[in-house]
């Protein structure tokens, strides 16, 4: 019950606000309406009073299906100022004419001898239009300052929890970006190349060195250009050569116009890292890591393929994949998107980012 009230919070929340603002209406009208000549105990009134309850109802409720449809708060226009007017226009003649068709029905239930169509002339048929629309009017005021103040809310709670994330991602940055096991292991190895090659061993050490300097530096900002996650990138695959030797080959297929886009540091190397760490570790003779970037009408697409199956253990945390989704997930909410698939004997992870 409460997995239920929780998902169709909006849904109860909204029927609620109808059910009270409308029975509010209603009582309203029933205090302040004078009972001349006990008007207030005849049917005209009561069949009066339940037909606006019911008229009310149906006419907003349809209304607010159509304005959910055309109000897009994100990417407000001038356009749909007029879309909102033209749904309140057509929503007060539908309260209009259902509330003068029921008049007629409330003239065959009655007691009394009621002319209903009689009482629509006394105040003038565009008198009664004019009613419906102020309220009807006052009805969409009151449900778009509800869905401002709503979205508001909800775009003050998700800078929140962007901003919780990324103070959390400072604490993960050697925990699940930079893992402490390839560092033990890259300085391990770099101290058994040491023995064999000088130079190399100290070519190495800047390398691991840089990365550890680019995980703290670029640990503060949202965003930085390809080119310098694809040096991050370069320096990891050499360190884990040290480990792997002619068991990893990496392949590099970068379009030169996405070298100067902006995409989320530690994302590339986290993919290439898990496609190392879960996939050419796993196989005897090793395999391949192809990395591609290209751009398209879709956006910025980033892939990474490894050779293996797509296998995650059971007591795997999935840190480093969690992570780039959230963080996907929080800077550009559903325009971006990440997937894993096995195609072909290949593991193929896909990041997809828009570009404006």
């Amino acid at each position: 019950m409460a997995s239920f009230i929780k998902k169709h919070r909006w849904a109860i929340s909204f029927w609620f606000v109808q059910f009270m603002s409308w029975g509010g209406l209603v009582f309203i009208a029933y205090a302040f309406t004078p009972d001349a000549d006990g008007y207030k105990g005849t049917d005209t009134f009561k069949y009066g009073l339940l037909s606006t309850f019911f008229v009310g109802l149906i006419s907003t409720s349809l209304l607010r299906y159509y304005l959910k449809r055309i109000i897009n708060f994100d990417v407000f226009e001038s356009s749909q100022i007029l879309k909102i007017l033209l749904g309140i226009a057509v929503a007060a003649l539908v309260y209009f004419g259902l509330s003068y068709g029921t008049g007629y029905c409330m003239g065959k239930f009655a007691e009394e001898d009621i002319k209903v169509p009689e009482m629509y002339k006394d105040f003038g048929v565009g008198l009664m239009v004019i009613n419906s629309f102020i309220t009807i009017f006052g009805w969409t005021i009151f449900y778009l300052s509800v869905k401002i103040v709503a979205k508001l809310n909800a775009d003050r709670l998700e800078r929140a929890e962007l901003n919780a994330t990324l103070r959390q991602a400072q604490l993960n940055t050697l925990k699940g970006q930079i893992n402490p096991h390839f560092m033990f292991n890259s300085l391990n190895n770099i101290r058994g190349l040491m023995l064999e090659d000088v130079d190399k061993s100290r070519d190495m050490l800047t390398k691991l060195s840089e990365m550890l300097r680019y995980s703290l530096a670029k640990n503060n900002v949202n965003a930085i250009n390809l080119e310098e996650e694809l040096e991050m990138v370069e320096n990891y695959i050499a360190l884990s050569k040290i480990q792997f030797e002619e068991r990893l080959q990496f392949v590099k297929k970068v379009q030169d116009d996405t070298l100067e886009i902006k995409i989320p540091p530690m994302i590339i190397q986290l993919l290439v890292e898990n496609a190392a760490k879960h996939g050419i570790s796993n196989l005897k003779t090793g395999g391949t890591i192809k990395l591609i970037t290209e751009k398209d009408i879709q956006g910025l697409i980033i892939k990474v393929i490894n050779t293996g199956s797509l296998q995650i253990a059971k007591d795997s945390t999935q840190l480093g994949l969690q992570n780039i989704k959230q963080r996907l997930r929080l800077l550009y909410g559903n325009e971006a998107s990440f997937f894993l698939k096995e195609v072909d004997d290949e593991v193929v992870a896909t990041i997809i980012i828009p570009l404006s």
